[in-house]
């Protein structure tokens, strides 16, 4: 990934002149092609690692795995926030951990952590670097240093029991290596966020990654059957069945720790073979709660599908403003949703029919397969959109939540007034945006993009909208977040989603497998 913006620098999209026209009419935002610092423009807070640490943490991992060159510690300075790559185009002085280690096994992770222990260095695990919550700040805590210890050396296919459907993948996996590793065998994990090209597998463990697939796979955290975590103070090898009665499940205990309890090292998921067909329908809908209504109706009748989704109507009329594969005449407004089938041919077929059917009823007009296909094609290419926005001079973030069926429209309503009026407060219209993306029989998240004018210093304005639009979340009944993780940016409102007694539980473990308090400080636990 490049340091200063999402992804691959192969990968980047100058704005299309639809969507320059849309900020400066809208938002009157002119392009300005700020391109950022240069590498060697940067500069990083100096390593404060001691030449003993330094032949010390050599002697476990290697000399060759062992970094405090600039080059290396700007690439792990921080995740792919829009607060990050704001504070990228700083040219005061930035953060950056002290060092970089690679360590290939466990024995060595325990062995960087009986150190950074011993001498009060914190240790930041790091996977693919996407994190978009400040999960990656390299901050010192009580400590002296700070390390990012790199998983990607942690990188095979140790197994795949393909009569019981699990396969032990090592944390440093991508999502793409993970997917080529099984297909090669003929097996799929179908666990595909917007990360999905540059995140690992233990990073999606540690964060409880929810793919776009979800509706027909699951959460990551449902895919978990076991994994392996190296802590100060041992080695957790969690998960023996498919199910079980013994005791509290500790697997729930170490996902989402965000690596502030240990490092992940192994994460043991189910898999499925890789599918035989798949099948595509978009649909427009006259509204989004007329939308939301189909999708409940499907998800609560289990009719199946791998893909649904749904974007409000502003959403669907920014994508009709500046595509040039969606329009026509069958979607002149409205709200557009996307379903995908995968299976057999037979499943997938009857899973199709049962959902298309429901989705009739509650209001919904067919619009075909190829809309439906353009979405797939292009799914991972958001972040892109959003650095290029960064660069010609608007605000552009995402958050998102999720929240019962009965409560969701009501939720959706607030955040978007919150949204509006705090960025209208800081003297910028805004565009704000919304879609569903994953969908439970009880509930569902909501995904919001928020575009507007950057106005004075950029990081505190938007942090003052997050704060506005953070507190709204959780004083009407949404979660502060459903898969971004918590980080550093969302920890301060975790008493509210699991109480004082629960952060005191938090804190107890912590002191048990952490008890120097080295890993991941600032982050999760308030």
């Amino acid at each position: 990934m490049k340091w200063n913006a999402w992804g691959s620098a192969d990968a980047a999209k100058p704005l299309s002149a639809n969507i320059s026209n849309l900020l400066e009419q809208v938002l009157g935002v002119h392009k300005a092609d700020d391109n950022g610092l240069g590498v060697e423009q940067v500069r990083l807070r100096s390593t404060a690692i001691t030449e003993n640490d330094r032949a010390a943490l050599a002697e476990i991992v290697g000399e060759e795995h062992i970094s405090t060159a600039d080059a290396d510690r700007l690439y792990r300075a921080g995740g792919k926030s829009t607060l990050d790559l704001l504070r990228r185009k700083s040219t005061e002085e930035q953060d950056a951990p002290d060092a970089v280690l690679a360590p290939s096994n466990e024995d060595e992770i325990a062995a960087v952590l009986a150190y950074c222990s011993s001498v009060r260095v914190a240790v930041v695990p790091f996977g693919g670097g996407t994190s978009v919550v400040g999960g990656l700040d390299p901050e010192r805590g009580q400590g002296k240093a700070v390390v990012s210890v790199d998983l990607r050396r942690f990188d095979e296919l140790h197994s795949l029991d393909e009569v019981s459907g699990e396969a032990v993948l090592g944390a440093g996996v991508t999502g793409p290596n993970a997917e080529e590793l099984l297909r090669s065998k003929g097996f799929s994990l179908g666990h595909f966020p917007q990360s999905f090209e540059f995140a690992t597998i233990g990073g999606f463990a540690a964060t409880r990654s929810s793919g776009q697939n979800s509706a027909g796979y699951g959460r990551f955290d449902d895919m978990i059957l076991g994994l392996r975590m190296v802590t100060p103070a041992g080695v957790l090898d969690v998960g023996r069945a498919p199910a079980s009665a013994a005791g509290p499940d500790l697997r729930q205990l170490l996902v989402g720790s965000e690596g502030i309890f240990g490092i992940i090292t192994q994460v043991r998921v189910q898999v499925h073979r890789v599918p035989d067909t798949t099948r595509y329908e978009a649909w427009n809908f006259p509204d989004f709660a007329t939308g939301a209504a189909a999708l409940r109706a499907v998800e609560q009748t289990d009719s199946g599908p791998t893909v649904i989704r749904l974007s409000d109507e502003a959403e669907t009329g920014v994508n009709l403003a500046t595509s040039d594969k969606i329009g026509g005449e069958q979607l002149a407004g409205g709200c557009l949703a996307i379903t995908l089938f995968e299976g057999t041919e037979a499943h997938s077929a009857s899973r199709h029919a049962e959902t298309r059917d429901l989705l009739l009823a509650h209001g919904g007009t067919s619009l075909g397969e190829d809309i439906a296909r353009d979405w797939q094609h292009g799914r991972f290419g958001a972040p892109y959109l959003r650095d290029a926005l960064l660069d010609s001079g608007a605000l552009c973030e995402t958050l998102e939540t999720a929240t019962t069926w009965s409560n969701l429209l009501h939720l959706k309503a607030t955040v978007t007034e919150v949204l509006t009026s705090a960025l209208s407060e800081t003297g910028t219209p805004a565009l704000v945006l919304c879609h569903i993306s994953h969908v439970y029989r009880t509930g569902a998240s909501l995904y919001f993009t928020v575009v507007a004018g950057q106005r004075g210093d950029a990081i505190v304005q938007w942090q003052t909208v997050k704060t506005a639009v953070s507190q709204s979340i959780v004083s009407n009944g949404g979660t502060i977040t459903h898969h971004h993780a918590v980080g550093a940016d969302h920890r301060v409102w975790m008493t509210e989603e699991i109480g004082d007694l629960g952060i005191e539980v938090l804190r107890a473990v912590k002191r048990t497998l952490d008890p120097a308090g080295i890993l991941n400080p600032g982050k999760l636990i308030p």
